[in-house]
């Protein structure tokens, strides 16, 4: 009810006369931010008719058509906000790096005016006072949140998207029958079907680099402390980590350049803090994959006992291929020792989900609808496919920062990102890279045949970055399949520049047949 009364306001508004302008031959669909601008310092384009463009196809496409499912909320004042925008213009320009780009941002995002409910019905209604560090630094650049987007209920599940929020799963623009993966799933399917310009998601251990693989999109997952989880609902801070899904690295670094950067509110980014960041679009340049050695991590992707499905095999052999064309040097096997690094089973819990929940519960006071673990369970109001989750996170006695649990916790980290540092040293490495995924997206609701998500383990425990872009398709040529650059603690510039390689020598990215274009 809240998704259709939202709509309804925002279609009314685009009912209201445009400001002049001539859209011309201006293409929406796979629009990149330059696209945009350039669009509008021609004066082919205003902000208006480009948010009022996109939410057509929200209404087109979300609920009815294919019914992706992908959004739980549109903006009601998007097209004032686009508005002002355009008046902006006339007098300035473009007022940032971002101006009035369309934003898709995860439900579990604070954001100002917006239900921000982590997917749960728990927290319905639930609308926070300030905005997440991400949201208030992509406005600041010019972004308007065009949409809140669906998500795995507490961003548990790296599998598929479904949560207590509203009925059914967000469905697969590429085959509507296929699942989205992680948490982040709404996001990725909005992006890729073109229902906003970019978008903001959350990876603990999957829910960016998944979902980008399996909708043919470019997402970052960022070295730990180089981006703020402030204002983000919290899975285990350990590992989570929030950022950019786009339809091309190019604008998911642009986004990056704008997020990047040290945080009060969240101490994990004083490892930025006095540290130079360099400017990441310098990355984008052509020839970056010239002389690179990057090293093939079978061992993230080869494990007993589903070993990895034939098509994505053929795949990742013609991405080897083609990155050899580029001019990489292929290190293959390229192998990290992690003999002997392991957590110590009897060290206790270190913080997780119950800890980090529930002090995110306690900084909203009465503001929020529930205010423990123990009262979102005493609700019911969850989807039962999370109920083992939460009911054993709340048996969890997680210790906090300074415990001896979260010393040994973060001392298994540090030795498994040496580890991980010391094989690149010794075989002169610039990135590792495997499939993100060692399967094709799953049928919705099949939890039996293998999933294949093949990010839980390198990014979340070292922290390092890794990225995700396209890597073409399987089942004949329908099923999107993506690749992951992993490389240093601080190295995202690097990995931005071979990533960037790869795409643009390929050029893998195509617009998913089930939300064409619409008739003016």
């Amino acid at each position: 009810m809240r998704l259709l009364t939202a709509l309804t306001a925002v279609l009314t508004l685009g009912a209201l006369p445009a400001p002049a302008a001539e859209p011309g031959a201006f293409r929406l669909e796979e629009a990149t931010i330059a696209d945009v601008h350039a669009a509008m310092k021609a004066g082919r384009l205003t902000c208006r008719q480009l948010v009022g463009a996109y939410l057509a196809r929200i209404e087109a496409y979300d609920k009815k058509g294919p019914a992706l499912n992908a959004i739980t909320l549109v903006n009601p004042t998007a097209l004032i906000e686009a508005e002002a925008m355009d008046a902006r213009f006339k007098q300035k320009g473009l007022i940032g790096p971002l101006h009035c780009v369309p934003a898709i941002v995860k439900d579990n995002f604070e954001t100002i005016g917006l239900q921000s409910a982590g997917g749960s019905l728990a927290l319905q209604g639930f609308s926070s006072s300030k905005d997440a560090f991400q949201v208030a630094r992509i406005k600041e650049a010019g972004a308007i949140v065009i949409a809140k987007s669906n998500m795995a209920e507490w961003a548990f599940s790296p599998i598929e998207t479904v949560n207590s929020l509203m009925p059914g799963y967000t469905r697969n623009p590429y085959a509507l029958d296929r699942s989205t993966a992680g948490s982040s799933g709404g996001t990725a399917a909005a992006v890729a079907a073109n229902f906003g310009l970019i978008g903001l998601g959350s990876d603990t251990g999957d829910s960016i680099r998944g979902p980008a693989g399996h909708q043919a999109l470019a997402g970052i997952r960022s070295t730990m402390g180089l981006t703020s989880r402030a204002g983000v609902i919290p899975l285990n801070l350990l590992a989570d980590i929030a950022g950019p899904m786009t339809r091309t690295l190019t604008d998911a670094t642009i986004v990056l350049q704008v997020i990047a950067g040290a945080d009060p509110a969240d101490p994990v980014t004083a490892a930025a803090r006095g540290r130079k960041l360099p400017d990441y679009r310098a990355s984008l340049v052509a020839g970056g994959l010239k002389g690179a050695r990057i090293g093939i991590l079978h061992q993230a992707y080869e494990r007993e006992p589903d070993g990895v499905d034939k098509d994505v095999t053929g795949v990742f052999a013609a991405a080897i291929e083609a990155l050899k064309r580029a001019g990489a040097v292929i290190v293959d096997p390229a192998q990290v020792d992690l003999t002997g690094i392991q957590r110590n089973p009897n060290a206790g819990v270190c913080m997780g989900f119950k800890y980090d929940v529930n002090a995110w519960f306690a900084s909203h006071g009465d503001r929020i609808p529930v205010h423990s673990l123990e009262e979102v369970i005493a609700s019911k109001k969850f989807h039962p496919s999370i109920e083992v989750r939460i009911l054993n996170a709340q048996k969890a006695e997680p210790q906090g920062p300074d415990s001896d649990a979260c010393k040994q916790e973060m001392a298994y980290r540090r030795t498994f990102g040496e580890a991980v540092t010391k094989a690149m040293d010794t075989m002169k490495l610039d990135a590792f890279v495997y499939p993100t995924w060692s399967f094709p997206p799953r049928l919705i609701g099949d939890l039996n045949t293998p999933g294949g998500d093949n990010s839980q383990v390198f990014s979340p425990t070292s922290g390092f970055p890794a990225i995700n872009v396209p890597m073409g398709y399987t089942r004949d040529n329908r099923l999107p399949a993506g690749i992951t650059f992993f490389g240093r603690a601080w190295d995202d510039a690097v990995l931005i520049k071979l990533a960037y390689g790869y795409e643009q020598a390929t050029k893998h990215r195509r617009a998913p047949d089930s939300t064409p274009p619409l008739a003016p």
